[in-house]
């Protein structure tokens, strides 16, 4: 890729900037493997805080533990995580995960994320309701395995700051906004691991951990779909130089 000398630069200036408005996030939230495992399904449509209050209850149920999950009642979780939302999919999402978790692997998260990354991935993928952003997260933050979680904000923040992939001509001649970015998953993912990967180890899980938590961040606080708030943003100082109107529109 002829532009990633520049990209990356740019992707390791974005984390500085990111990292001194905000601070290290401390994501994710979780005393446990499994509670992370959870909250990396619950989370899926939902915001947080959601997610939080359908963990509270798991918890006050004595059901957030994999062969307690697994022996308990579809119905009975589906009133549990009602407050994050389309809980009927999310349960079926649930049980297949600690189904898997439980009858393959004896409910041991050190045999569940034994093996390399791309074997890991594969495993997770297998089970119904987990796609590759699920998956990432949990291999990341659970596994502990160093993988690239791109999400939405990724995808919006990266498309308006022209980081993927495409050039700023190829953005000019599709007339697409600022907050589309023909970019896939893995090609995202590709480009975050192959800028971002200078350092080591249990280093570099941390810096891609907080480097989601940041992006994460950004697009709550600034990047949002309509009306984002560049003036403030912690990244403004690496936009392209897009008219402001191209820069606020979306799809």
């Amino acid at each position: 890729m002829a532009r990633f000398p520049q990209v990356a630069n740019q992707l390791r200036r974005a984390y500085k900037l990111m990292r001194s408005h905000f601070g290290h996030q401390g994501w994710w939230p979780g005393d446990s493997q499994f509670e992370v495992c959870v909250g990396a399904i619950l989370t899926q449509n939902t915001n947080w805080k959601n997610v939080q209050k359908a963990i509270e209850r798991l918890k006050q149920a004595a059901l957030l533990d994999p062969q307690s999950m697994y022996e308990a009642s579809e119905e009975r979780l589906a009133v549990l995580i009602r407050p994050a939302g389309y809980y009927n999919v999310k349960v079926r999402r649930l049980k297949a995960f600690v189904k898997t978790l439980v009858e393959r692997f004896g409910g041991c998260f050190d045999r569940f994320f034994e093996g390399e990354i791309p074997e890991v991935r594969t495993r997770l993928l297998s089970i119904p309701g987990i796609g590759p952003e699920t998956a990432d997260s949990m291999i990341l933050y659970a596994g502990q395995k160093p993988t690239f979680v791109v999400d939405a904000y990724t995808r919006r923040i990266f498309h308006r700051h022209g980081w993927c992939g495409e050039t700023d001509l190829d953005v000019k001649m599709s007339g697409l906004s600022k907050s589309h970015c023909k970019a896939n998953y893995d090609d995202l993912k590709r480009i975050c691991e192959s800028s971002l990967s200078h350092l080591q180890g249990a280093a570099l899980i941390d810096y891609w951990q907080d480097y989601h938590a940041q992006l994460v961040a950004v697009g709550k606080e600034y990047c949002s779909t309509r009306n984002p708030k560049c003036e403030a943003c912690p990244l403004r100082p690496l936009l392209p130089s897009f008219p402001a109107d191209e820069i606020s529109t979306s799809k």
